[in-house]
């Protein structure tokens, strides 16, 4: 199927103000001063690794591990300056945050006389679990003067028959207890666009009955108050059509995402503001939790099927990137609430879970490449859609470096004069970089009053932090090895393309499984190992934070999942989120000790 023309031209609206020309101008200093800051970091590293390669002659090997730092360091750098420049604005306080999201000036309060449309997508989800949260966040809106303005669409792709039967009966039970006349549900006979074609089914069929849409993923939640604030932003802001709230993990039993939403708290605090500070009105789109004017989105960011056959034809997997840069071809900002607040989802619980989901994303991204020549776009969004390209496409360096790496070694011993020093300040600057989001955040909370008792206290933060570091350097070395393998078999034509529903709840890994998907990640931790070791057998101690995952991985994947870890660390108060000690009036609905309305408004 051919582009549709909507897609292949641009579609503007003259009704949408222009932005202030000094903004225009400020953001274009900003982006220009991150262009140079990340191209001096590559070339440093490119030219100081060249210098060490180059010492005693240039071989095919120093050719390919020159590559490979000139793959690896731009997503590493990128996250430095990020972090850095985010870490500096918290520093500044409400004046930092100012300068990156200058749309938070006094939004105006919202009104009446709007409706929006809260959408969650199910497919083949436990519907009760993702039932409840959605009554969580109506319950908690019911509590605002607003509440009427809110109406509730449950829109199912499930094909299984008991599933399904299951959703319309708890939707049923739910309207009678008196959410009928804004609760709805519907369910297609087919997921056609995957999750994207569903919420256009809505947008075709109910959409122009609403101003906004937010949609929610089946392991959403948020308060009222955060999309009361967002709603009153849209308003006061009629150029932004895309509000992205920044979703933080929940509380969770699984040991595997405790520490995984540690970390990723801590990384997405400083780095989400010092984007923001940068892309401004080109930020990401992240597929849920976000608030949308609905008119511009329904007109201008239908996505059609990309020519050709699965996995780089067909439906585009990961929408929400291609949406974010359609919205602002249209003529409307994209931007980012870059601070927490109550819009929550769910981790994975376990590897295997959180690996079958970075390799759906994988092909979804690679699909990009087709859409990068598109008409209009802002040169911005360009950068967006060939990052996320990059992104994984360049996974592949790691894996590759290790299996250059006894073979680098040999040749560096047979020289006289190889600058070691060197080669390991290299190292250590790209591992430093690697891991700089979450330093920046874990400072930042060290330097703000009362940061690290919201975590239980500054030894439980730093134990927490300690553990995470170890199991980030574990689970990175197991993911980069299967987006290769991923790659390995797109090359081969060897990739089918699946959607359905994730596991959302801790469970336990069997031994058999864990053997079955991660016997090949050991054997080449081995093999690596044990060349290193017959080379240079002094080099094994560097490169252990990257290849201790691989040796580890089948151990690793099965005590992270155990129940009993989770315990474990619940129990002592590590890799806690700080609504596990003080829980927000909505999860405390989600739970079934729901506050009475003063509290909620509270």
């Amino acid at each position: 199927m051919s582009f549709r023309p909507d897609l292949q031209s641009p579609i503007s609206f003259p009704a949408a103000p222009a932005a202030p020309a000094a903004r225009a101008v400020t953001l274009a200093w900003r982006r220009r001063f991150m262009l140079a800051a990340n191209g001096a970091t590559l070339a440093a590293v490119v030219a100081a690794t060249a210098y060490v390669l180059t010492r005693d002659g240039f071989t095919l090997i120093d050719g390919l591990v020159l590559l490979c730092a000139l793959a690896i360091t731009p997503w590493h750098a990128l996250g430095f300056w990020n972090a850095a420049v985010g870490l500096a604005l918290r520093l500044r306080g409400d004046d930092g945050l100012a300068a990156a999201a200058p749309f938070l000036d006094m939004p105006a309060p919202a009104h009446a006389g709007t409706r929006v449309a809260i959408l969650m997508t199910l497919r083949n989800e436990d519907p009760a679990r993702a039932i409840a949260r959605l009554k969580a966040v109506k319950a908690d809106l019911d509590a605002a003067a607003l509440a009427p303005i809110f109406d509730y669409h449950l829109l199912s792709d499930t094909s299984l028959a008991d599933v399904a039967a299951a959703e319309e009966a708890l939707v049923g039970a739910w309207r009678a207890q008196g959410g009928g006349a804004h609760v709805f549900y519907r369910r297609r006979a087919s997921n056609t666009g995957f999750k994207a074609g569903n919420i256009r089914d809505f947008l075709d069929t109910q959409g122009a009955a609403y101003e906004f849409m937010l949609p929610l993923d089946a392991d959403s939640l948020m308060g009222a108050g955060t999309v009361l604030k967002m709603l009153g932003i849209m308003q006061a802001h009629p150029r932004t059509g895309i509000l992205q709230s920044l979703a933080v993990g929940l509380p969770a039993t699984s040991g595997f995402a405790r520490l995984f939403q540690f970390g990723m708290r801590a990384g997405m605090r400083c780095y989400t503001l010092g984007a923001t500070w940068w892309a401004g009105d080109c930020g990401p789109y992240w597929g849920h939790n976000a608030l949308i004017r609905v008119a511009p989105f329904r007109a201008a960011c239908h996505l059609p099927e990309l020519p050709g056959a699965p996995p780089f034809g067909g439906p585009i997997l990961s929408h929400d990137q291609v949406e974010a840069v359609l919205m602002r071809r249209a003529g409307f900002e994209v931007r980012v609430l870059p601070v927490e607040s109550e819009s929550y989802e769910d981790n994975p619980p376990a590897a295997t879970d959180f690996i079958t989901r970075d390799l759906r994303w994988c092909l979804g991204n690679l699909q990009y490449a087709r859409l990068l020549g598109l008409p209009g776009l802002h040169p911005m969004s360009r950068f967006q859609l060939l990052w996320a390209i990059l992104m994984f496409a360049t996974v592949p360096a790691l894996p590759l470096a290790l299996v250059l790496a006894p073979f680098a070694a040999a040749e560096a011993s047979a020289g006289e004069d190889f600058p070691a020093a060197l080669a390991a300040a290299v190292y250590g600057v790209l591992l430093v970089m690697s891991i700089a989001p979450k330093l920046a955040g874990w400072i930042d909370v060290a330097l703000t009053p009362g940061g690290a008792a919201r975590y239980g206290g500054a030894a439980r933060f730093a134990l927490s932090a300690a553990m995470e570091l170890v199991f980030s350097f574990l689970l990175a070395a197991l993911t980069s090895l299967a987006v290769t393998m991923l790659l390995v078999r797109l090359a081969l034509g060897r990739v089918a393309v699946r959607w359905s529903g994730q596991a959302r709840d801790g469970h336990a890994v069997p031994l058999r499984l864990a053997v079955q998907r991660f016997w090949g990640a050991t054997l080449f931790g081995l093999g690596i190992s044990g060349a290193v070791a017959a080379v240079a057998p002094g080099l094994l101690i560097w490169l252990a934070p990257v290849l201790a995952g691989h040796l580890l991985a089948i151990p690793f994947v099965i005590a992270t999942a155990d129940p009993r870890f989770g315990a474990w660390l619940a129990a002592r108060g590590l890799a806690a989120t700080p609504e596990e000690r003080d829980p927000p009036a909505v999860l405390l609905r989600l739970r079934g000790a729901a506050p009475g309305p003063l509290d909620a408004a509270a």
